[in-house]
């Protein structure tokens, strides 16, 4: 893949605008093995988006710029990032809305979406939220019309591509289908956050 247009943003970052969050993923692997390898000089954030993909506090911006504009990536190339597990007890307040959007019984929607293994493609909203790629196209779900004031900690939901597992309660107008007792954020975690970009995911479906 090519990469997409290249940007200066201040003195010390550069932002990578690209056309999805496939493209995206590839790049910020592409580039953590480099920086891993000290090819990049100093850079002291890689910031992955939906599509974008910011390197803030670089060194050499010219050097790792024209590196990027001559970038040609792969999601092949990308070595696999830690797997984490995550229990899930599917009873969710809107399971019986996504089962019947994909046509199968409750017990079949639980298996569609423990079936695959999925990637954190990015984190946003809020501090521990990841925003995870993996479940085939023909199941993504919109978001509710009317979002929750509260939604609680733990909530296991869907919307539009993506998985996400709410680490805080907080207002959302996602597609609730189950909960997780796992923590998804703990400030006196190193890291905190227990779900990074590049994380692979798989959920375990558990009884109540």
């Amino acid at each position: 893949m090519t990469v997409g247009t290249v940007r200066r943003v201040g003195e010390r970052a550069l932002l990578v605008e690209l056309p999805g969050t496939a493209e995206v993923a590839a790049l910020y692997g592409w580039l953590s093995e480099r920086r891993e390898a000290g090819a990049l000089g100093t850079v002291e954030e890689l910031v992955p988006a939906a599509r974008t993909l910011l390197l803030d506090g670089v060194a050499d911006v010219d050097t790792v710029g024209a590196l990027l504009r001559t970038a040609r990536p792969t999601a092949a190339g990308a070595a696999p990032g830690p797997l984490v597990e995550v229990p899930t007890v599917y009873d969710g307040a809107d399971l019986a809305e996504v089962a019947a959007l994909w046509a199968v019984s409750e017990e079949a929607a639980v298996r569609i979406h423990t079936e695959p293994e999925y990637v954190v493609a990015f984190c946003g909203f809020a501090p521990g939220f990841g925003y995870l790629t993996g479940l085939p196209t023909r199941h993504e779900v919109p978001r509710r019309t009317t979002p929750r004031s509260s939604v609680p900690a733990g909530s296991v939901a869907l919307a539009g591509p993506y998985t996400g597992v709410y680490p805080h309660p907080s207002p959302g107008g996602w597609q609730l289908i189950g909960r997780t007792a796992l923590p998804l954020w703990d400030a006196d975690r190193v890291p905190p956050a227990l779900l990074a970009p590049g994380t692979r995911v798989r959920f375990t479906a558990e009884r109540a």
